[in-house]
């Protein structure tokens, strides 16, 4: 199950929706603009992307011993960055130190078409965190040629260059340039075809020398369960062939990925001690227990401590987490996200929270699949200081941990919403995208008054009650088990469903966070137009939709149409020559909502793989190309990249002697700056691992 809301809906569209000393000489290496008047959000625009930047509000309010702790924090978040790129794909680190090293070696001619290309090229790879695009997971293909790039290699000092030992710089782009320029190398990082094997077509380096079959046989022989305690299994480890036998290579020190993870360690080691309470304390103890030994019981325990610790104020994420980069769900791609507790904003989500078993109650699944008791969750609205590996340079708007179904049932979860990331998204708004998409000048004007309050509505119901919801029967496996390849497409649209169902409900103004159901109908236009038009910018003509999201919204919004069509619930209408999706009765679109929803509650708690295949396959798959072309014709001209990503802020500690006394934040303004400072100073592991 993956726990994950990104700001991916049409409010997105336009902005909303993981040892150095501690010397401050390089504080310049990263330009800086925290003196201007006005904060700039948006940096430049390069391909699909759009480079934003967030602020790290109420910093300076914290204690010494706190800014210290976040600091610590921030360095293992940071540590842990190249793991990810690793995860995505075996090549990722040798391309990615061979394009940093000729930009530091200024071999080019800069005022070049082909070095411009080169550039781009360079910025959406490190966007991507390697060489296939963040969302669609296929391939990145470079504009400039093969050869343009040997010259530039040829120039760089071999020493420079990530070459294996003993190789030439002919034998090294012999090795490497195929996998850039090929299209049939590494197509795509995460197939999810179940038609084909999905392990042997997809290029994560999750999986070496393996078929998807000996992987599930594999998992299949491990315990089911301990004491009602299941593992994560897979969730720590690389799964290869070694002399005929499939074995685990598994993420911990002294095993695959030590350097970094032993990084990870020497920074939360220092921010032990100044743990704010017991509690977290223990959860950090717990998680250097984790990242020193690989022990997926040190995991649950570690995240029973952290899902209790809700006092602090300074919190962390640090590990392997989701598992969408996985096409069996298994491996979890390393993140880390370190903030602060928003206080004031966190009164909205907490309300929220307290409400949760009549939000359980009163939903439209099953009465055997609810819960009778919804456990501890923890809801709150926080400042991110900072975010690495899968979490940065894209980044989720809302996050709903930990993801192991029987910690939640048990334990509880936390649910946040990334405050100053929405904030951030807001202030970064381009314009033209509503009006070119809305049907009326109503339509308009209700995203315009309610569009962002309703996305943060949405965004907590998602993570609060959303995952937070229902339960599984007795004796069924958890979703990455049953429903395989679209477990994740499920829970996104099963959590998206709770909040959908309730975001047109009274209960919500007489909690005091609407003031009308305007907000509902604002959120339920807004789902609608992106689940059947706007998100389809994402994608290039002809091409299925792959991400977990995307599915998950477009099957929603296919099935309403569908089912609605009798009733006319959401018209298809056609003005000067243009397609629109209007909704017509948003109290029927409402009881849609519930009925899908109960249908995809039943499917998680029985474990019903072929209902749950049918309902991704026949909703959430396919996009008609005729209106494609015309969605991506009308939204060319509006010139918007549809993606956006952050440079995050940066932590510099002020010192006395060896003492800190004090640390600031900084805001770095361009993204190639960050990235290479990132590979010189925050870079561990060797470039194959």
């Amino acid at each position: 199950m993956n726990n994950k809301f990104l700001a991916l809906g049409f409010s997105a569209l336009v902005g909303l929706t993981a040892c150095k000393d501690f010397k401050k000489s390089e504080t310049a290496t990263e330009q800086k603009d925290s003196t201007q008047t006005e904060f700039v959000f948006e940096t430049e625009q390069v391909a699909d992307l759009r480079i934003l930047r967030y602020q790290v509000p109420g910093f300076e309010q914290l204690s010494a011993s706190q800014k210290e702790l976040a600091y610590y924090l921030y360095e293992a978040a940071l540590a842990g960055r190249d793991i990810v790129w690793d995860q995505n794909n075996k090549h990722n680190l040798t391309i990615r130190r061979t394009l940093e090293a000729i930009l530091n070696a200024n071999v080019a001619d800069t005022a070049s078409a082909d070095y411009n290309k080169f550039l781009t090229y360079t910025k959406q790879i490190w966007f991507s965190n390697g060489i296939h695009h963040h969302y669609s997971s296929m391939k990145i293909m470079p504009e400039f040629t093969q050869e343009f790039f040997a010259t530039l290699v040829k120039k760089v000092d071999a020493k420079n260059l990530p070459v294996l030992a003993g190789e030439t710089v002919d034998a090294f782009l012999a090795r490497i340039s195929p996998v850039m320029f090929d299209p049939k190398i590494a197509s795509k990082r995460v197939n999810l075809d179940g038609k084909v094997d999905m392990v042997v077509n997809s290029a994560t380096n999750f999986y070496e020398g393996v078929t998807q079959k000996e992987v599930q046989d594999f998992y299949k022989t491990l315990p089911a369960q301990f004491n009602n305690e299941p593992y994560e299994y897979g969730i720590n480890s690389k799964v290869v062939k070694e002399n005929g036998k499939i074995v685990e290579k598994v993420y911990k020190v002294g095993g695959m990925y030590s350097a970094a993870l032993e990084k990870i360690v020497f920074w939360l080691e220092k921010a032990l001690p100044l743990a704010e309470n017991a509690t977290q304390k223990e959860s950090l103890t717990k998680l250097i227990e984790y990242h020193k030994t690989g022990d997926l019981k040190a995991w649950n325990e570690y995240n029973i401590a952290w899902v209790k610790d809700i006092t602090a104020q300074v919190d962390v994420v640090n590990g392997h987490i989701e598992s969408y980069g996985d096409p069996l769900g298994h491996k979890g791609t390393f993140e880390s996200m370190v903030s602060i507790k928003d206080m004031e904003a966190s009164k909205r989500i907490e309300a929220i929270s307290k409400e949760a078993q009549w939000f359980e109650d009163n939903s439209s699944i099953m009465a055997e699949h609810k819960k009778k008791n919804v456990k501890g969750i923890t809801a709150k609205v926080i400042t991110v200081i900072v975010e690495s590996g899968d979490a940065s340079p894209s980044t989720p708007i809302g996050v709903n941990l930990p993801n192991n179904e029987w910690i939640r049932e048990n334990h509880g979860s936390k649910s946040v919403n990334l405050g100053n990331i929405v904030n951030a998204y807001d202030m970064a708004k381009g314009g033209g995208l509503l009006k070119e998409f809305a049907y009326t000048d109503e339509e308009v004007k209700l995203e315009k008054e309610h569009g962002a309050y309703g996305d943060m509505l949405h965004t907590d119901m998602h993570e609060v009650i959303g995952h937070a919801s229902g339960q599984l029967n007795k004796g069924v496996s958890p979703s990455n088990v049953t429903l395989k390849n679209y477990a994740s497409t499920l829970e996104e649209a099963r959590a998206d469903l709770v909040a959908l169902f309730y975001l047109y409900d009274n209960k919500l103004i007489d909690m005091g966070l609407m003031k009308s159901l305007d907000v509902g109908k604002a959120a339920y236009n807004d789902y609608i137009r992106n689940g059947l038009m706007t998100q389809l910018v994402r994608l290039k003509l002809g091409d299925d939709v792959e991400e977990a999201h995307m599915r998950n919204r477009q099957l929603v919004a296919k099935w309403c149409f569908e089912k609605g069509a009798k009733d006319n619930v959401i018209e298809k209408k056609t003005k000067d020559g243009k397609t629109y999706f209007v909704v017509n009765d948003y109290a029927k679109l409402r009881v849609l909502f519930g009925d899908l929803l109960k249908e995809i509650q039943r499917i998680k708690s029985e474990g019903d793989f072929n209902a749950g295949k049918n309902l991704v396959e026949n909703y959430g798959v396919k996009v008609d190309p005729t209106l494609h072309k015309e969605v991506l014709d009308r939204y060319s001209k509006l010139n918007i990249a549809p993606y956006a990503g952050f440079i995050n802020p940066r932590l510099v500690p002020v010192m006395e002697g060896d003492k800190i006394i004090d640390v600031k934040v900084e805001y770095p303004s361009d993204f190639k700056t960050q990235m290479l400072y990132y590979a010189k100073n925050h870079s561990f592991l060797p470039s194959v691992n």
